[in-house]
């Protein structure tokens, strides 16, 4: 899929509005990029963990924020092994361009200290691949697709993902107590999501 940059204005509003929900934030970043949101959002946060495959990235990412924990690495298997638990991280920004639940799933099997309240920011770009071909192509959809009918996950993605967050974020105990989501992007193809989850 084409990446679609022209929501950045967006993204920036749903996290600043998530940010004021969460107190002294410790930011997970699972797809650093060149680090537009950071310069954005998070340049005062002092603490965070980001993630970011490509060297050249990584390295920029490095230089951008250097009281943070920079890793080259395959975010998935690196947050499954448990890297980052050195730190208490109560804000997840998960920004794949693709789909975002094989990174939460990761987190969310892993061993961490977990905070009594957590907000979880989401830019899922998995809404026009489930109009094309359902959801069964994507393993961790395949609840919600059990749950709901293959039918339903391209018009009702916002409603699916919502129940999807809530299964997996309930494996540590977490209980929704907010939540707010859109389509954007060409053709309404991204879906963005923010949830505060409390212990």
């Amino acid at each position: 899929m084409k990446k679609d940059n022209t929501t950045l204005d967006r993204k920036t509003a749903l996290r600043l509005s998530l940010l004021r929900k969460i107190p002294n934030p410790v930011i997970l970043e699972t797809h650093g990029g060149v680090g537009q949101i950071w310069k954005r959002m998070y340049s005062e946060v002092p603490q965070g963990i980001v993630f970011e495959e490509k060297a050249a990235k990584a390295e920029r990412l490095a230089i951008q924020r250097p009281t943070w924990a920079v890793y080259e690495a395959d975010c998935v298997k690196s947050l499954r092994a448990g890297i980052g638990a050195h730190l208490k991280i109560n804000f997840i920004d998960l920004d794949p361009y693709g789909e975002p639940w094989a990174a939460l799933e990761a987190i969310f099997e892993s061993e961490r200290p977990w905070p009594t309240r957590l907000g979880i920011v989401v830019n899922d770009g998995l809404r026009m691949k489930c109009k094309l071909t359902g959801g069964w192509d994507c393993v961790s959809l395949r609840p919600a697709v059990r749950q709901f009918g293959n039918a339903a996950m391209y018009p009702e993605y916002l409603m699916v993902a919502r129940w999807n967050l809530e299964r997996i974020t309930a494996t540590r105990g977490y209980r929704l107590t907010d939540w707010a989501g859109y389509y954007c992007g060409h053709g309404d193809c991204m879906t963005h999501y923010a949830a505060v989850l409390d212990l």
